[in-house]
């Protein structure tokens, strides 16, 4: 069947944030140690110590905010051990990820030189599950305080004489699990007490970010918004897509469960799989909309005006590593797969606008579903880069609503809408639909009405592969990138478009 879309180009009042388009960074494998920082003496260009082709990468790709230093990693992280002289640095132990030794050496100071250097916000995270409240608070100090203070004058002592700019400070991070195994009763009172401690100094002023549930824990964000609510501005929801996860698990007909194609896999791979897991990846992306309204009904209830902003800050696909490495680095390969399902989730982002203004996918390099690998001196990008840097037009645009009437993907006896799309309308007036075909094998008819909007032309760029598993290697770096797309008739009013089989595409229309 034909998918009808309409488009209303007069009802747009919210603005996609940018901040939807962001990205994650934690000290696990080899996302900073070899993807960001490989230290001033390294063979690899690098200024002061950072990467410089992953800066340029990064920069192109207009990366608007950067949650560091974790993840796990952030519960058991202090920050003064990440500054001052590089040789006389704490070593410690990464026991959350690999067991590997930790030698602060990218810290405080490297962290806010890499987002001055790729033009991004810095997010702190902070430690609430080994760390105390008067650590938190001479960390914000540091970073903030521009006067005389023992945390400025340290700050001063170490090279740094204004402070940085910082908006963004996560209280906590997954404190339901590696961030303590907290309650979301304790956890409420601990956000309180540890928030008052972030303290606004001059003319910085800090948006405090709660962190919240697990997927569809929907009781931690309704004790979270019922106690604590009044105190933050934004509540962190966590969910990556599995094949095995327990709320999307497939099942055939018969009502059996469809295994992996490898027994011996937890979460599938990410390369060498079946439609059966691109199906499963498919059905969990969808399923990050149930999250989404579920989640925002709850904060409904305790802020109608919806001040406090659902912040999905780690998401993306998370499968086995790849064969040979450290299964505590979660290093995995990116296909076409993964691109797709992140069309699918950066749509339902944009389309829950009013309330999702912040979303960071792990990691951005080298970790999950990262946009960047290397290899030595060799960086590639991966599908999920091409996918961030084609939905870009969607950065601070004004969303169009839209109505979709869509056909079905079918596997075996399940179903999953086979288009996904959402639209905006940028500061120049140029509307920009993106849309993506999740069925790998048949394509989709698209038909928009635009309305009134006046259109004289049109273009198009087009991500697919010729199989599910395509993706880009050291050897091979373009088998999977964008190129123009033709397969759209602008009309008066409307436009047709021929979508193909596992695709994502983004129009221009002025």
């Amino acid at each position: 069947m034909k998918n009808v879309v309409k488009i209303d180009t007069k009802a747009g009042t919210h603005k996609i944030d940018k901040n939807i388009y962001g990205h994650f960074a934690e000290h696990l494998g080899r996302c900073i140690y070899e993807g960001i920082w490989v230290g001033e003496d390294s063979p690899i260009p690098n200024t002061r110590g950072i990467r410089d082709d992953v800066v340029q990468a990064l920069k192109d790709l207009k990366v608007p905010i950067l949650r560091w230093p974790g993840g796990c990693f952030a519960d058991e992280y202090h920050w003064r051990d990440g500054i001052g002289p590089k040789e006389e640095r704490a070593r410690m132990i990464n026991t959350h990820w690999g067991g590997v030794v930790e030698n602060n050496h990218f810290g405080t100071h490297e962290f806010f030189d890499f987002c001055e250097m790729i033009e991004t916000e810095p997010y702190i995270c902070g430690n609430v599950g080994s760390g105390t409240v008067y650590e938190m608070q001479q960390w914000v100090e540091y970073m903030t305080f521009d006067g005389e203070s023992p945390m400025a004058n340290l700050r001063k002592a170490n090279g740094r004489e204004h402070p940085w700019k910082l908006t963004y400070f996560g209280v906590g991070n997954e404190n339901w699990g590696c961030g303590g195994r907290m309650r979301a009763e304790y956890y409420a009172d601990l956000y309180r007490q540890y928030s008052t401690y972030v303290r606004d100094y001059g003319e910085n002023s800090i948006y405090k970010i709660a962190a919240g549930p697990r997927g569809d824990n929907y009781h931690w964000t309704e004790v979270l918004m019922r106690e604590a609510g009044h105190f933050m501005d934004g509540l962190a929801l966590h969910y990556y897509t599995r094949v095995m996860d327990h709320s999307i698990v497939l099942t055939n007909p018969d009502g059996n469960k469809i295994y992996l194609k490898n027994p011996d896999a937890v979460r599938g791979q990410a390369v060498d799989f079946d439609e059966s897991e691109w199906f499963g990846i498919m059905k969990a992306a969808y399923f990050t909309e149930e999250l989404v309204e579920k989640h925002s009904a709850i904060m409904d209830k305790y802020d109608p005006e919806k001040k406090v902003a659902l912040i999905i800050d780690e998401w993306g696909t998370w499968f086995d590593v790849e064969p040979g490495t450290n299964p505590g680095f979660l290093y995995q390969q990116n296909t076409m797969r993964d691109a797709v399902s992140a069309a699918i989730s950066l749509n339902i982002f944009n389309n829950h606008c009013d309330r999702v203004r912040m979303a960071n996918i792990a990691q951005t390099i080298n970790v999950l579903q990262a946009v960047i690998l290397t290899e030595g001196d060799k960086m590639i990008l991966t599908p999920t880069y091409h996918v961030f840097e084609m939905f870009n037009v969607h950065q601070d645009a004004i969303l169009q609503p839209i109505e979709l009437l869509t056909g079905k993907y079918n596997y075996k006896g399940e179903e999953v809408p086979q288009l996904s799309v959402s639209a905006s309308k940028d500061a120049a007036g140029k509307l920009h639909i993106t849309l993506c075909n999740t069925d790998p094998r048949n394509p989709a008819q698209v038909d928009c009405g635009i309305g009134d909007f006046i259109a004289k032309e049109v273009s198009g760029r087009i991500l697919t592969s010729s199989s599910m598993n395509s993706h880009n290697t050291f050897e091979h770096p373009d088998q999977v990138k964008p190129e123009p797309f033709t397969g759209v008739q602008l009309n008066k009013e409307s436009f047709h478009a021929d979508i193909p089989p596992m695709s994502v595409v983004v129009l221009t229309l002025n």
